[in-house]
């Protein structure tokens, strides 16, 4: 037997559920018996998955003490939101810049 722990988490709040799983078992069977005890709680649960916040495939063996986190979706792309902030600022009047100009 293994000992393992699915996590989820929201803004406002996080849920773990610590399992007791036979040697064998897969990351889709801990999310199951986990579903089992959430019951009243929203859950993605075919959500991206992943251990100790590495992705992984449900079909991945967990060791013992890993933690199975359940991802959420992002609201928006990183990479865009960086883009818009910087225009922003491009953009605003009387902006200082942003590095001391050098001396000669």
């Amino acid at each position: 037997m293994k000992r393992c722990i699915v996590a989820f988490a929201t803004p406002e709040r996080q849920w773990l559920w610590t399992l007791l799983l036979p040697a064998d078992a897969t990351v889709a069977d801990a999310l199951a018996l986990a579903r089992a005890q959430a019951v009243s709680v929203d859950v993605p649960w075919d959500a991206d998955v992943g251990i100790f916040g590495e992705l992984c495939d449900r079909a991945a063996v967990p060791r013992d003490g890993d933690r199975i986190e359940l991802y959420r979706p992002l609201k928006s792309d990183p990479k865009e939101s960086r883009r818009a902030r910087a225009q922003a600022r491009k953009a605003a009047p009387g902006r200082e810049p942003s590095r001391p100009a050098k001396r000669a």
